[in-house]
């Protein structure tokens, strides 16, 4: 997973968009947005952010932090809309049909890598609809259990699984979401089973992983890492092959499984067409957000990586994660197989 960082001196915004020297597919070559020029600067009007899920939680607190730097940098609004639904696919069609003209954008996510594979049944195709503008982040999960389940490490878990074979229930946030299938890699590459248990949402799954009714649960660690601070759940290993700077002490489960790695990811992309001059004048600036000293600290407290870079860079990671995702969920169907 790549994770480069670059840092850069915040600053106003004093020149409007140059040139692209980097070819991006799905971009309409336009001469570059000049003062001066005839054409008006982008942006004159309000901007759409769409958050293709519902309001609160990492998407809004991400968005609203990226939106309030672009409104103030841009001086113009940058508007969150949730639109929820449909595993996210109703909030990212909405793009896809929208104008291409820089005025509707799109939090992308892993459910857009994660929706290619998962349903043949989609009435858009992703990669040919949505162009990649910039990354936002990255956001490791992490397996927490019920405190009085009585495992310690992941190896304990694992073992506690097999010895209960199919007793065991694990939550998730839905069915074909990353944290569905980070629970379907572990049970493939781990050799145990238990029953999973999809919820509208993260909040509900744990609220009953604490209860005990569910024993457990992987999960972003921005929503469950307060609540294994204070003593509620148990955390057993993270999802990455780094450590989480908001669960120091917690491993990676790669070092009792090696090769196991997951993360949910969140970007911004544009409907196809979309003018170079936009997709270059946006990047830029989400860039200088990110590296932003105020916003960095934020995203380290959410327990999120920051994914700068160009659009070509960020379009590679999109293409990348797609692959990654097929491979789990053609490994889940082996496994349930």
């Amino acid at each position: 997973m790549q994770k480069a960082t670059q840092m850069i001196n915040r600053r106003t915004f004093l020149q409007t968009a140059a040139s692209a020297v980097i070819a991006i597919p799905g971009v309409r070559s336009l001469p570059a947005i000049a003062a001066g020029s005839d054409a008006a600067p982008y942006p004159t009007h309000p901007v759409r952010w769409v958050v293709p899920y519902a309001a609160g939680g990492a998407t809004d607190v991400l968005s609203r932090l990226v939106c309030q730097f672009l409104q103030e940098k841009l001086r113009q609004p940058f508007v969150v809309e949730n639109k929820p639904g449909a595993g996210s696919n109703i909030g990212t069609q909405a793009v896809i049909n929208s104008p291409p003209d820089g005025y509707n954008l799109l939090l992308t996510s892993t459910a857009n890598a994660i929706n290619a594979s998962f349903d043949p049944t989609l009435p858009f195709d992703f990669a040919k609809g949505i162009v990649p503008v910039c990354g936002v982040a990255r956001i490791p999960l992490v397996l927490v259990v019920n405190n009085d389940l009585p495992v310690r490490s992941v190896a304990d878990f694992i073992a506690y699984a097999k010895a209960n074979a199919g007793k065991m229930s694990i939550a998730s946030s839905g069915i074909g979401t990353s944290l569905h299938l980070s629970g379907e890699l572990f049970k493939a590459m781990a050799g145990v089973d238990f029953v999973h248990v999809p919820y509208r949402g993260s909040a509900p799954g744990l609220t009953d992983v604490m209860s005990g009714q569910i024993q457990g649960m992987f999960d972003n660690v921005t929503s469950s890492f307060e609540l294994v601070n204070a003593g509620k759940l148990r955390a057993l290993g993270i999802t990455t092959l780094e450590r989480s700077t908001t669960m120091p002490t917690v491993p990676p489960i790669a070092d009792t499984l090696p090769g196991y790695e997951t993360s949910s990811f969140y970007g911004t992309g544009a409907p196809i067409d979309t003018p170079r001059a936009i997709i270059d004048l946006l990047n830029r600036n989400i860039n200088a957000a990110l590296n932003d000293k105020t916003i960095k600290m934020r995203l380290s407290e959410l327990g999120a990586i920051p994914l700068t870079g160009d659009a070509t860079e960020f379009g590679r990671m999109l293409s990348n994660e797609t692959s990654h995702w097929r491979r789990i969920v053609e490994l889940s169907s082996q496994h349930k197989g």
